[in-house]
């Protein structure tokens, strides 16, 4: 951090709180406790009213705020939800960021104001599943690959997909260009222009490894806007599936990605997804136990049937 944006921030700080220790600011920006007194010194030079009080710390006069940026309550509490949920759900350089942006808007709150943000952001929590927790490996990805947006270079990466590959692997190695990240019911994902396919695919962060920056570049189509973009929809397989009344509820609270359709009727609650293949639902299905029953296709009853069979033997 240079001199200046170090005095900035130091404004900030000192309007966030009311008395601040030299020791304090020199941790806070990691610099020496005699370089925080120089930068006070700068500071009354140039006109802003630093107050210190020995013993005790520095503070800024009542009524000083820099920059005039005003909000309400409820503004206030938006702004910090805000960059609560990018702390929690984006990478480490945008989680600083947020946090920083965080204290900034602290920082040019009135008192008042800034005394009920606080204490409605208290009362309200961003809670999410394990399986949303973003991985360590998955934040990385998702730096990498916006750093290989903005650049415009081609990534490679080592992809798992739950179906066999033609020569019996579940793994292959892409070549993409990366158009866009997309966070969809707490899992990242990348739409990009697959080299082995050639055509724009989508792919989890999750199942990625080995994932490369190249030095290859790559041109963004023209025209290409992911706001707008809609992928065309392949899901043309149609299940159904016969969930006990006793785990419906449960059932609603779990979502399912594929679900269309539900029905109550007399013998219990009726599902109808749609997909791409049926092994897109196994491991859902089997997760219910008994109490989900594959109506149709024949097919898929008979895969689940299988895979059951399998798993009895193992016990």
């Amino acid at each position: 951090m240079n001199k200046t944006d170090r005095m900035l921030a130091i404004v900030l700080e000192l309007q966030r709180k009311e008395v601040v220790r030299a020791e304090d600011l020199a941790a806070a920006f990691e610099t020496s406790v005699r370089t925080i007194y120089r930068d006070i010194q700068a500071l009354s030079e140039a006109g802003v009213p630093v107050v210190g009080a020995t013993g005790q710390g520095y503070s800024l006069v009542e009524g000083y705020f820099l920059p005039p940026v005003s909000f309400t309550v409820e503004e206030a509490v938006t702004l910090l939800i805000g960059t609560d949920f990018v702390e929690q759900r984006f990478d480490t350089h945008y989680g600083n960021q947020a946090l920083a942006s965080s204290r900034k808007i602290e920082a040019i709150l009135p008192e008042a104001v800034r005394n009920n943000a606080s204490r409605i952001r208290k009362s309200i929590r961003l809670l999410h599943s394990d399986k949303e927790i973003m991985q360590g490996l998955e934040k990385e990805h998702v730096e990498r690959i916006r750093w290989a947006i903005l650049e415009e270079r081609k990534i490679s990466f080592e992809y798992s997909k739950g179906r066999q590959e033609a020569d019996g692997s579940h793994r292959t190695v892409r070549i993409a260009s990366p158009y866009g990240l997309a966070l969809n019911r707490g899992s990242w994902t990348l739409v990009a222009y697959c080299e082995l396919r050639q055509e724009i695919r989508h792919f989890r962060l999750s199942r990625m490894t080995g994932l490369t920056v190249l030095e290859t570049p790559f041109k963004m189509p023209p025209g290409f806007d992911l706001q707008a973009y809609k992928p065309e929809d392949d899901r043309n397989i149609r299940v159904c599936i016969l969930i006990h009344p006793d785990i419906a509820g449960k059932v609603n609270e779990s979502g399912n990605y594929y679900l269309e359709a539900a029905e109550d009727q007399e013998d219990g609650r009726h599902l109808t997804f749609r997909v791409r293949h049926p092994e897109d639902l196994l491991q859902w299905v089997l997760g219910w136990g008994a109490d989900a029953v594959v109506l149709e296709p024949e097919s898929f009853r008979n895969r689940v049937r299988d895979e059951a069979a399998r798993m009895f033997k193992r016990y």
